[in-house]
């Protein structure tokens, strides 16, 4: 029996603007700490397993309410389906034929959830390598980021850029340019300027997420994009400066300054502080590690913070201090 196991590894983004949908720049890593892990083999009928993060069974109604509290209404099964969805849209649009073996599949993950590190992004391209294989389907690895952003965007309504998946599919660390100027079609799929760097040149990092509150993205980006599309000179030029120092970040990345990279960083989060109304438990958080010393900023949408620290002393009083916040604090695994 042919069976297959795919993952992708948990996001965090250092210095940029949020996502391609202001016009921007930003470097990413993984951060295989987390993932996301796919498991297809040959069955009779074509079956989705449930994972627990689909849950439908509680201790009591104070259980459930305090489950959406923190993980929303949803957990992945939707996203099973609609990369299946998509994939077959893909190869139909192309005359593809796909053999008519049919599957089971499950998933799990421990990407920490609602905090921006990425973890519905990783399900669908963990499901989308798995489909890849199983159905002898290459789809360009240019293209495959652009691919992923409309089964959420576009079949789920959840907000969402390239960023993450762009990080996912090509691993390791990458500065994207999403500058139309920069950008192409390929096989009708907008891609841009995707340059991976050595993550060998990384200085020491820090990643940080609350372990008892959460935000959903949605809720997060709420306005922001209407607000640029609107043309809000406030919003408009504060992508624009996250957008340059992300630029900045990756010459100071590539000459080892790590302590500019680190002050980008710090104004990365407060030029997105001018902008968003973030709730005080996510500013406490960056404050709270700035005070140790370090510098602090989102890695994503909110929930976990990433950061520059010096020495084995710092990340002790990191971990302690953010700790006291009911923050775990860790070091990313970024290469295998």
């Amino acid at each position: 029996m042919k069976l297959i196991r795919k993952r992708a590894y948990s996001r965090a983004g250092l210095v940029g603007n949020p996502s391609d949908g202001y016009h921007g720049k930003t470097i990413a890593m993984i951060v295989r700490n987390f993932c996301a892990e796919v498991v297809l083999y040959e069955w009779d009928t074509l079956d989705i397993v449930l994972a627990e993060n689909d849950r439908a069974r509680f201790a009591s109604i104070q259980d459930l309410a305090r489950d959406v509290k923190l993980h929303g209404y949803y957990g992945g099964i939707r996203l099973i389906k609609a990369t299946i969805k998509r994939f077959v849209d893909y190869c139909q649009a192309r005359n593809i034929q796909l053999h008519d073996q049919n599957f089971s599949v499950r998933y799990q993950t421990n990407v920490p959830r609602q905090v921006g590190m990425a973890g519905s992004s990783g399900i669908v391209i963990a499901m989308l390598r798995c489909l890849m294989e199983f159905y002898h389907v290459e789809i360009p690895r240019e293209v495959q980021p652009s691919f992923a952003l409309p089964i959420e965007r576009e079949e789920l309504g959840i907000t969402a850029g390239l960023q993450d998946r762009v990080a996912q599919v090509y691993e390791g660390v990458v500065y994207m340019d999403f500058n139309p100027a920069r950008g192409r079609v390929v096989q009708g799929f907008p891609s841009y300027y995707y340059e991976p760097l050595d993550p060998a040149l990384l200085p020491p990092l820090y990643l940080a997420y609350h372990t008892d509150f959460s935000e959903p993205t949605e809720v997060f980006h709420n306005d922001i994009r209407g607000r640029f599309n609107r043309g809000e000179a406030r919003v408009v030029q504060a992508m624009q400066r996250c957008a340059d120092l992300a630029a900045r970040g990756r010459e100071a990345l590539l000459r080892r300054d790590y302590d500019e990279l680190g002050r980008l960083m710090n104004e990365n989060f407060d030029t997105r502080r001018s902008i968003y109304n973030l709730p005080p438990w996510q500013v406490e958080m960056v404050e709270t590690a700035r005070r140790c010393g370090a510098s602090a900023q989102f890695s994503g949408s909110g929930g976990a913070i990433v950061g520059i620290y010096q020495d084995a002393a710092m990340f002790k009083r990191l971990s302690e201090r953010l700790g006291a916040l009911q923050c775990r604090t860790l070091k990313p695994q970024v290469l295998p």
